[in-house]
């Protein structure tokens, strides 16, 4: 009986609590005169150009074409222009901007380096300026989870460019590190903007050093790997401290059934799905990328390897993806005693080690790194001129994550993947793949793929 009682007291809390939360504002969006005018032909002719498919939804806002139609903000719109490398927006914001300004849910599928990042980055801005100061012990208004450590650094690099202007206080909280300097930013700063990954986020909301009572804005970055078995236990355990009523953003690479259906529950009546590329529901792999597979014998494997390496080394980055750690140590050992200038990076090294390693790919002292498939999200370093899969990934979604190290944000790349006969289950998908995005497909590889 006690129990039950407790049980009673605990939801009744929950629901007075419910009660009193703060009415906020989600809708931000003014269409600009120009969207409004221009003739459907127009827009459905733009959509078909940029590849741009509205999946899901009703009454979804047009895509825009330049910066000044996204109606964001004047100090936003001049740091968007300040950047060299952005003429308009990608064709993933062109879109997304105008559903996430609105308040809606959405969930964008789109390639790796198409400007996703930005797409809610902006968007969240733009929410945390509308709200309320927060007051003391609060936590954060936009939350922004990411599967991996390099992944949340890398979006946070990007908050702070944007946040800026308008003096928008963020904390980045991961694992790996000592917790006293993120307990001091997130007790202290005030902190409206946070990004973080699940596990440490977690350790906090459990010891009282931050709550998500003001949270009401959501972004799941890489959200198929958010989803997935491994992380949808504590995906489920942070929303559940959100209010009910918040926005929620996915943005991913690849979105597998088996994710969509976890997705629903976290989706609320009528959220928005775009796809940027391809013609179905498929995976999709960048096409500024150059995509070479090879079927070869696994004993051939590092004869090919030097030569791919004394063809492509010119002092641009090359990263060489190896399926174990134990491989990455191994194959990486081999390279240097070769004298191929080689580091290696996995998840068993301890985290200095680790951003060292990334600091020489970084900085080009160390231009060839091997890596499991810990860099192959979230890893954004410019200028890798190629990537190589040593080893064929355990299923196809990540083969597409790992070629999207290269040919990001508009620039060319190219990828090396070595195919062998214990890959065979993956040659119908890989073929799929290849051919969505309009790349050659070897007749050994299509003669796996029909047996």
């Amino acid at each position: 009986m006690e129990a039950l009682a407790s049980k009673r007291s605990t939801r009744e809390n929950e629901e007075d609590g419910r009660r009193q939360l703060v009415v906020f504002e989600k809708n931000f969006y003014y269409e600009h005169p120009s969207v409004t005018a221009r003739a459907r032909e127009r827009v459905e002719g733009f959509m078909r150009e940029r590849e741009i498919r509205v999946t899901k939804g009703t009454d979804v806002p047009r895509c825009v074409e330049t910066f000044d139609e996204a109606s964001f903000p004047g100090y936003l719109t001049r740091d968007l222009k300040a950047r060299e490398s952005f003429k308009a927006p990608s064709a993933v914001q062109s879109q997304a901007w105008p559903v996430a300004l609105s308040g809606r849910d959405l969930v964008a599928i789109a390639e790796t380096g198409s400007g996703k990042t930005l797409s809610y980055v902006c968007p969240a801005i733009v929410h945390v300026n509308a709200q309320p100061l927060l007051g003391k012990g609060e936590g954060p208004i936009a939350l922004v989870l990411a599967p991996t450590r390099e992944l949340a650094c890398q979006i946070e690099l990007e908050v702070a460019a944007f946040a800026a202007s308008s003096e928008v206080k963020h904390v980045c909280v991961y694992g790996g590190v000592p917790k006293p300097p993120q307990i001091r930013a997130l007790k202290t700063g005030q902190s409206e903007i946070c990004v973080a990954t699940p596990g440490r986020l977690i350790d906090f909301l459990d010891c009282g050093v931050t709550n998500l009572k003001r949270t009401s804005f959501v972004v799941l970055d890489e959200a198929d790997r958010m989803l997935d078995m491994g992380f949808e236990p504590q995906i489920r355990r942070i929303l559940n401290k959100v209010r009910p009523d918040r926005q929620i953003l996915m943005f991913t690479a690849t979105w597998p059934r088996e994710v969509r259906e976890i997705a629903r529950d976290f989706l609320k009546t009528d959220p928005v799905e775009i796809r940027i590329g391809g013609s179905g529901d498929g995976l999709l792999a960048s096409k500024n990328v150059t995509q070479i597979v090879e079927v070869l014998e696994s004993r051939d494997k590092y004869d090919r390897l030097i030569k791919i390496l004394e063809t492509e080394m010119d002092g641009s980055r090359l990263l060489v993806f190896v399926e174990t750690k134990s491989g990455v140590d191994e194959l990486t050992r081999k390279l240097r005693v070769n004298g191929w200038p080689a580091l290696g990076l996995h998840g068993d090294k301890n985290q200095e080690e680790r951003d060292w390693v990334l600091g020489e790919f970084r900085d080009g002292k160390s231009p060839i790194m091997l890596a499991t498939g810990v860099a192959s999200r979230g890893l954004d370093v410019d200028g890798i001129k190629c990537v190589i899969n040593y080893d064929f990934p355990k299923d196809a979604s990540e083969y597409v994550h790992r070629v999207g190290r290269t040919g990001r944000a508009g620039k060319l790349g190219k990828s090396y993947t070595f195919f062998t006969v214990d890959d065979g289950k993956h040659a119908r998908e890989l073929t799929e793949i290849l051919k969505d995005a309009k790349q050659p497909i070897p007749s050994s590889l299509r003669q796996f793929a029909s047996s």
